[in-house]
């Protein structure tokens, strides 16, 4: 907590009022001693309950610890686990990454040009010309089919 300028000032203007100009240093000497014993005090408190009582609890505190390290790495391993566990439960029934490749395989095959047509007028004969080019054939020393 801190006090302001401001408060200061009020106590000090009520201390003089309240004492008298005459005995208020005198006051001041007792308050300053009196705080400073208790400042002493409450030092001494603390060290001896750091003493008693906090360090013996943290000499008891570092064998729990080296205790707890390898349960503590355990659960770590049993957590991810659990979470591989669920995402692969979650997963099922979800459409893989595998089908999307095929129908990217898929999409490149339709990509794909079709074959050119076959003029089939032009390479084969009709069956109606068939007689005259078995004879034309014949007239350029070849077999009859």
């Amino acid at each position: 907590m801190k006090i302001g300028f401001m408060e200061i000032v009020v106590v000090f203007v009520v201390a003089l009022l309240l004492i008298g100009p005459d005995k208020l240093p005198e006051f001041a000497k007792k308050l300053g001693a009196g705080l400073r014993a208790f400042r002493d005090a409450t030092k001494d408190l603390t060290s001896e309950i750091r003493e008693n009582v906090v360090e013996p609890l943290e000499e008891a505190q570092a064998p729990i610890r080296e205790a707890m390290e390898p349960l503590e790495e355990m659960d770590k391993e049993i957590k991810e686990s659990v979470k591989e566990v669920q995402t692969s439960l979650n997963s099922i029934g979800k459409p893989t990454k595998k089908p999307a490749v095929k129908e990217e395989k898929r999409a490149a095959a339709d990509k794909l040009p079709e074959p050119p047509a076959v003029d089939r007028a032009a390479s084969a004969p009709v069956e109606a010309d068939a007689p005259e080019a078995a004879a034309k054939n014949q007239d350029e020393g070849g077999e009859n089919p």
